[in-house]
C-alpha cells in the first residue's frame, strides 16, 4: 500500500537493525522541513525500539524510540510546514518568536530563588544570553557568527545550552545541546550548512516546530554573517541529530489514527502547506503574538 509520499526525494535507511545491539540508529533524508519530518517519523514507528520513559504514568505503554539523523538538503524549499504539527500558523509563528527573538525570556526562574517556579530555560536564552556565575551572558550566537565572518572554514563555530552545574539536577533540562555552523564555498558562493543536536527530541509533538524554528535561525546566522564579512551566505544543508528521538506511548492512539490515518487518505500535497502561502498570515500574527508573551507571568 502506498503511503503517499515520493520516493525518489529522501532516503531511509535499509538496514532494519535486527542485527544491532542497543538502540536503533536511524537516518532519513528529503529535500524540505515537511517531508523530512514526515518521513522521520514513519521510519521511528516503523524501526524504533519500545523503551520506557522518566514521564510515564504506570498505566502508559513504552514509548517508540531510536537515536536519529534527519537530513534536509533544501531546507527553504516548499513546503515547508506540515499540516499534522500540534498546532496552526500563528503558534507556529510564536515558537519561531521564541526561539528567534526571545519574547518568552522573562518566563525563565531565578536559579537563586528555590521559591521560583517558572520555567527552567528557554533556548534564547542559552544561545543569545549564556549566563555563568560570576560572568556576564554570552551572546553565542554572535560570537559565532564573527568567528564565521572572519574564518568561513573554522570548526569551532558553535553554541551550546548545557548548564553542568543547574541542569543535571533540575526537572526539566534543555533538550536541545548545540548549534554547530560552518562555511562551503560552492560554485562560487558561501553557503552555510547547520548540525544541531538534541539529547532527547518528542518527535510528533514537538520536532517539527523545533527544525522550522531552527531553520529560521540558520537564516538569521547567515544574514549576520554576510553582514560582518561583506559577502552573500547561502542556506545550505541543515541536519538535525538526535540521541532519544521518540513517541510517547501515551499518545500512540493518536499518532496511529490522525498522523498514519492521514498518510492512506490524503496525497503530500493535502498534508501539507507552502509557508510562502500563509506567511503573511504568519507575520500578522506577531503584534498579538507580543501582547500574549507580555501577560504571560503577570499576577
Amino acid at each position: 500500500m502506498s503511503l503517499g509520499f515520493e520516493a525518489r526525494a529522501s532516503k531511509t535507511t535499509d538496514n532494519t537493525n535486527a542485527s544491532m545491539k542497543g538502540i536503533p540508529v536511524l537516518h532519513v533524508e528529503a529535500d524540505c522541513i515537511a517531508r523530512a519530518w514526515e518521513l522521520s517519523l514513519i521510519e521511528l514507528h516503523k524501526r524504533g525500539c519500545d523503551l520506557k520513559t522518566e514521564y510515564d504514568k504506570p498505566e502508559d505503554p513504552p514509548s517508540k524510540d531510536a537515536t536519529m539523523t534527519i537530513t534536509i538538503t533544501d531546507p527553504l524549499s516548499e513546503p515547508m510546514i506540515h499540516k499534522d504539527f500540534p498546532g496552526g500558523p500563528a503558534e507556529l509563528q510564536e515558537y519561531v518568536m521564541e526561539v528567534c527573538d526571545g519574547i518568552k525570556d522573562h518566563l525563565v526562574r531565578n536559579p537563586e530563588d528555590p521559591k521560583d517556579t517558572r520555567w527552567e530555560y528557554t533556548y534564547h536564552q542559552r544561545l543569545f544570553k549564556y549566563e555563568v556565575p560570576s560572568l556576564k551572558p554570552f551572546d553565542q550566537i554572535e560570537i559565532l557568527c564573527q568567528k564565521l565572518a572572519k574564518t568561513p572554514h573554522t570548526r569551532r563555530a558553535q553554541a551550546i545550552t548545557w548548564k553542568v552545574w543547574e541542569d543535571n539536577t533540575c526537572y526539566d533540562p534543555a533538550c536541545m545541546q548545540s548549534v554547530w555552523c560552518r562555511l562551503l564555498e560552492q560554485d562560487g558562493q558561501r553557503v552555510l550548512s547547520m548540525n544541531v543536536r538534541f539529547r532527547s527530541n518528542d518527535a510528533y509533538k514537538a520536532a517539527f516546530m523545533n527544525i522550522f524554528a531552527l531553520v529560521q535561525l540558520q537564516q538569521r546566522i547567515a544574514k549576520r554573517i554576510a553582514e560582518l564579512s561583506g559577502q552573500p551566505v547561502q542556506i545550505g544543508r541543515y541536519c538535525h541529530m538526535v540521541d532519544s528521538y521518540h513517541i510517547y506511548g501515551s499518545y500512540f492512539k493518536e499518532f496511529e489514527g490522525r498522523f498514519l490515518g492521514m498518510l492512506q487518505k490524503r496525497s503530500f500535497e493535502q498534508r501539507t502547506l507552502r509557508y510562502e502561502d500563509v506567511r503573511e498570515m504568519m507575520e500578522e500574527a506577531r503584534p498579538m503574538i507580543l501582547e500574549k508573551a507580555r501577560a504571560m507571568g503577570k499576577p
